[in-house]
């Protein structure tokens, strides 16, 4: 008895197309295609006291979401396994060069340019992983979790180390501060994460919201801006 060997032999997995997640350039007709991007939890003291979680001494920790959590298009569906979405407004770090940890000096050199993202958070699901010491994946880490704006180039904006960040929600201020009142400053940041991960061209790093966030639901319009940015507009849709 014969057999088919074609029939017989394994299929080949169908992979999808994806396309690279990408975030326009001022200025620039190719975009920054993202390779990882990293969040700097808790960073400045007034949301570590809003949250009523850590110690204002601690060092800084990371966590990531995937890249194809970038959102640039400006609509944000309001996701699954959750009843209290909120947002995050935060300075955002694009690298253009591997920085050398022991050079503390020379990090600012390796970054492209800066943008206004926001840390969209489960945050029922993250005061659970915080409950049962988990890992925060489930409050932090799902689809369109990590809204971005154009990155402005450091040689058009220089680096962006200073001054305001605004959050409005429905023409209403939420978020107000200033970049001067992050525990770790950019630099910093760069080095300690250097310390622990090789960072790369085309990593991304969120490096932490202030006090007041909040809850937003379908059909709320955020506008994030930070002084010298293009502003981060994004509108909640319903749930896809």
């Amino acid at each position: 008895m014969t057999t088919d060997s074609a029939a017989q032999a394994p299929q080949a997995l169908a992979t999808p197309e994806l396309a690279p997640n990408t975030v326009p350039i001022v200025g620039r007709s190719a975009p920054f295609p993202v390779r990882r991007i990293y969040c700097v939890g808790r960073n400045y003291v007034d949301h570590i006291r809003e949250m009523k979680e850590g110690d204002e001494r601690d060092p800084p920790f990371f966590f990531q979401k995937p890249a194809d959590a970038l959102v640039t298009d400006g609509a944000v569906p309001y996701p699954s396994f959750t009843d209290d979405f909120q947002y995050e407004l935060e300075l955002v770090v694009a690298m253009g060069r591997t920085p050398d940890a022991d050079a503390p000096h020379s990090v600012l050199d390796c970054v492209l340019g800066y943008a206004v993202g926001l840390d969209m958070t489960r945050r029922d699901r993250q005061r659970e992983c915080l409950q049962q010491g988990r890992p925060w994946e489930a409050g932090k880490s799902f689809d369109a979790s990590a809204p971005c704006g154009p990155i402005l180039p450091v040689e058009v904006s220089g680096h962006v180390l200073s001054g305001a960040l605004t959050l409005h929600v429905n023409g209403a201020v939420r978020q107000q501060s200033v970049l001067e009142k992050m525990i770790w400053n950019v630099p910093e940041i760069i080095v300690q994460l250097s310390r622990q991960y090789q960072l790369m061209p085309g990593d991304l790093i969120y490096t932490g919201t202030p006090a007041g966030v909040g809850a937003v639901g379908p059909g709320d319009a955020l506008v994030g801006r930070i002084d010298g940015l293009p502003p981060l507009e994004v509108t909640i849709t319903a749930s896809r």
